[in-house]
């Protein structure tokens, strides 16, 4: 096992991936999601995304969300982008942190956007210069980067490819999605040996799905590899469109549970976040699939009585 960080940062993403993949709560609801989030010491969060109400009606009330919500000045929120119109709606909405997204499979991004990687990367590398004019970072999702449920397997040497298109178009930071959960500790040492070989220095952050139980096996892997930035959703929030009844994304509580075990700082208030996913909860109004949510942190006794 490789040596472990001190502290890793997390960035909360289930105001936005976690709730589009839910049936659509109310703008108060959605507002009062991420008011706890930001009390709970997490340093970023994936607030909206600007999307056109017709394709994702979750998100369809965006800016309303985004006004309302209170803004904790130690937080970093991010907002995700699908186009040249979100970018702008982004921007005049005041994030300065963006996120755009393609998919390492050509199929997965033809059913996503209706266009092939490669028509996606030629936007991207347009959009770029763009938000680095209005002085925004701008971060790349490469999706299906551990396999497609159309395509199957996905080979590292194609994500590497992706990354150094999108690095020599400006690309500040490379997230890799395992956007249906095929992701395993092998596949995740695959991938990142080939970038690391060719972006030593490239921030990376890590987004996994627990659609088949390995995220919390993937992020150990990920830490012994010397990643420190990975996305979870409170709760588990987000299914997965792919693979029906399945839970999607790794809860955070789940993920800080594990690392303040190990001694690796978060900056996170566990009984906080527990606090914000019993909200979520409540929110969606069915169970989320987080084993912390249900049975509580292990330091949590009970009475012998």
């Amino acid at each position: 096992m490789g040596a472990m960080p001190e502290a890793v940062s997390i960035r909360e993403v289930g105001p936005r991936d976690g709730l589009q993949n839910e049936e659509p709560v109310p703008t108060a609801a959605k507002v009062r999601l991420i008011d706890a989030l930001s009390a709970t010491g997490v340093g970023r969060i994936e607030a909206v995304s600007f999307v056109h109400p017709k394709a994702i009606p979750q998100m369809a009330d965006a800016d309303e969300v985004w006004r309302r919500a209170v803004k904790n000045p130690a937080v970093s929120y991010s907002a995700l982008v699908p186009n040249s119109r979100g970018a702008q709606r982004a921007l005049a909405a005041g994030f300065r942190e963006i996120e755009v997204v393609v998919s390492a499979s050509d199929t997965h991004n033809r059913k996503n956007v209706n266009r092939s990687t490669a028509e996606s990367l030629d936007d991207i590398a347009a959009l770029v210069p763009v938000l680095h004019e209005a002085g925004a970072r701008v971060e790349v999702i490469v999706s299906t980067a551990f396999g497609c449920p159309y395509e199957g397997d996905v080979a590292p040497e194609r994500v590497a490819a992706i990354v150094d298109r999108v690095r020599a178009d400006g690309a500040d930071r490379i997230a890799f999605g395992d956007t249906t959960g095929m992701g395993t500790p092998r596949r995740v040492r695959e991938l990142l040996s080939r970038v690391r070989e060719r972006h030593a220095d490239a921030p990376l952050l890590l987004h996994f799905h627990n659609t088949r139980g390995t995220a919390l096996a993937n992020i150990l892997t990920a830490l012994e590899l010397g990643v420190t930035e990975f996305d979870a959703a409170v709760g588990g929030l987000g299914g997965c469109p792919y693979a029906p009844g399945a839970s999607g994304n790794v809860a955070t509580e789940e993920v800080v549970h594990l690392l303040h075990d190990m001694g690796i700082r978060t900056g996170i208030d566990l009984d906080a976040l527990i606090g914000a996913a019993e909200l979520a909860r409540e929110i969606v109004g069915k169970e989320l699939p987080s084993g912390v949510l249900r049975a509580g942190p292990r330091t949590r006794l009970t009475a012998a009585g």
